[in-house]
């Protein structure tokens, strides 16, 4: 390298040292774009939380497909066998916000890392199980797990990414839960019949294995704040009208929303006849259309706020209920009504969660839990409802039964909207 006689020095082929340096040096607005970019993609640790809602997602809901399986082996009629799932959906209703309390002072990370534990433990229990006795303790000892892991789940993934992002952040893990209904729970299913429920319920306890591993590994320590506030005051938000409301919110809506995926045989029988594979069909179209809704609920709460997109979704909802209601003989206008119930189905979940959490961010483990425990019982109302409604109407006229909830779920999400929102501002987003 040698200088040129204008101060600067070439190297020996001729080029300028100076030109080489701007050209190896990136643009500044090349850099920020990319560091954009960077901030913009959801970070690792929220896949490994989704990962995690996919496995216990799975193992909850493929229980229902797993009955005939559990009756047969263990000589019990139907109604017997079934009490597995209300074992397992009173456990997760109990738990969630019990021990989310109890646990409140620990690390977010260990809470997880010992929910995960805890479900890993229940499905090989299960998996082991000589009697259909042990095989409801196994299902408690998972469901207390499940109820332990979901809701914190979703308040560590909003804590790993910024404000802005909280909502896509929710959305991924709650897709976990999405993607096992469309696709774990059919699959295990399949697997219970073809080699034996016990086969399904190894698998599960495989990958949870490495869903603890990933926690263990992706989610930081330093997410989480310690609570040192006392059992009563962790316990404050049920003293709050508005979140009394949200949460009854969600048990209405989410009775609608279950009312057709519990008697979805029944509901739809005229159309599949009975068919397991069709019916199998509707559940997966029910299941990739969900996702779709609830990630584009994410994104939509980050910009409109979750009750704007809460009220959306359940007039959509309603509006699915009558298509249902006029199509559910012919199967290929059910799937296209199943797929349009589906979209708005799983787009309620993540803004109700957004708007518990934007609400009160330092008691946010506790709400959610609270709003778990009240999913689980608005499943098993979904049941008694639904089945009260297919004795009294009819399978074919229960949906308006469930469009009837969904109007109710609108005027009491009304009253967990802010009081400045209510009165005709906007600049409020909950």
């Amino acid at each position: 390298m040698t200088p040129d006689g204008t101060g600067r020095y070439r190297y020996k082929n001729g080029t300028d040292r100076f030109h080489l340096e701007r050209k190896r040096t990136p643009p500044v607005k090349y850099v920020e774009e990319k560091d954009a970019h960077r901030a913009h993609r959801l970070p690792a640790g929220v896949f490994v939380l989704a990962l995690g809602v996919f496995v216990i997602g799975t193992g909850e809901f493929v229980l229902a497909g797993l009955i005939p399986l559990f009756a047969a082996d263990f000589a019990l009629n139907y109604s017997t066998a079934g009490q597995v799932v209300t074992v397992f959906a009173l456990t997760c209703a109990l738990a969630a916000p019990i021990l989310t309390t109890v646990t409140a002072k620990w690390p977010r990370k260990r809470v997880l890392v010992t929910a995960g534990l805890a479900y890993l433990v229940g499905a090989v229990a299960t998996a082991l199980a000589p009697t259909f006795g042990f095989l409801l303790a196994g299902q408690i000892v998972a469901a207390v797990g499940t109820g332990l892991f979901i809701p914190n789940a979703s308040v560590t993934a909003a804590d790993l990414v910024s404000k802005d992002a909280g909502g896509r952040a929710i959305a991924a893990v709650v897709t976990g839960f999405t993607l096992a209904v469309a696709f774990g729970a059919p699959a295990g299913t399949a697997i219970g019949a073809l080699y034996g429920w016990r086969i399904t319920m190894w698998l599960a306890a495989g990958v949870a294995v490495l869903g603890v591993i990933g926690v263990a590994i992706l989610i930081p320590h330093s997410v989480g704040s310690t609570d040192t506030s006392g059992l009563r005051q962790r316990l404050a938000p049920l003293r709050d009208r508005r979140v009394l409301a949200l949460l009854a919110t969600t048990l209405v809506a989410f009775t609608a929303v279950y009312i057709p995926y519990t008697y979805i045989g029944a509901i739809f029988d005229p159309a599949t006849s009975g068919d397991g594979l069709r019916l199998g069909l509707l559940m997966t179209t029910l299941g990739v259309t969900g996702a779709i809704g609830n990630l584009a609920a994410g994104r939509l709460v980050d910009r409109y706020g979750g009750s704007l997109v809460v009220l959306v979704a359940l007039l959509w909802l309603i509006l699915s209920f009558a298509m249902i209601a006029f199509t559910q003989t012919v199967y290929a206008w059910s799937l296209i009504a199943i797929g349009f119930y589906g979209i708005a189905a799983f787009a309620i979940t993540t803004p109700q969660q957004h708007r518990l959490i934007s609400h009160d961010p330092d008691r946010a483990p506790v709400v959610l839990s609270l709003n778990q425990a009240v999913l689980y019982l608005a499943i098993g109302t979904s049941g008694l409802v639904g089945a009260a409604g297919i004795e009294g109407v009819g399978a074919d006229h229960v949906i308006w039964i469930a469009a009837a909830l969904a109007l109710l779920a609108i005027a009491l999400s009304a009253f967990g909207r802010p009081q400045k929102q209510r009165a005709g501002s906007s600049h409020t987003r909950p």
